[in-house]
């Protein structure tokens, strides 16, 4: 699938359900373009991944090992300008997935960090 063909979040909250569908589709591609270029990804919990390149290779590892994701309960979203603190309930009873998404230039949001409980 070419980049301008996917779907971009209009609101922090759209990118809980793009990586969902992207994850449930094998596409470490695309849950990379999630995130910022030099975004920061705890995940699992203790490892730092820094770079869209750094997630997609933590992504492409995490699809060998689980092909299915749940849609998760969404927690309300916090906003303090062109930045959104999200977050969503575990469905595998991790410690939690916490998301900081900023809004881009051109309106859309993609996440600057993420610290994520799976494998944890």
């Amino acid at each position: 699938m070419s980049v301008t063909a996917r779907e971009r979040a209009t609101e922090p909250e759209e990118l809980a359900r793009l990586w969902v569908e992207r994850a449930n589709a094998g596409d470490s591609e695309g849950l990379a373009e999630l995130y910022e270029e030099d975004a920061v990804m705890a995940f699992p919990i203790g490892q730092l991944h820094v770079g869209r390149e750094a997630i997609r290779a933590a992504f492409e590892e995490m699809l060998k090992h689980f092909s299915h994701f749940e849609p998760e309960e969404s927690l309300p979203t916090l906003r303090n300008g062109d930045l959104a603190l999200t977050s969503t309930v575990p469905a595998d009873n991790s410690r939690g997935r916490y998301q900081v998404a900023r809004r881009q230039p051109d309106g859309t949001w993609l996440r600057v960090l993420h610290s994520s409980g799976y494998f944890a």
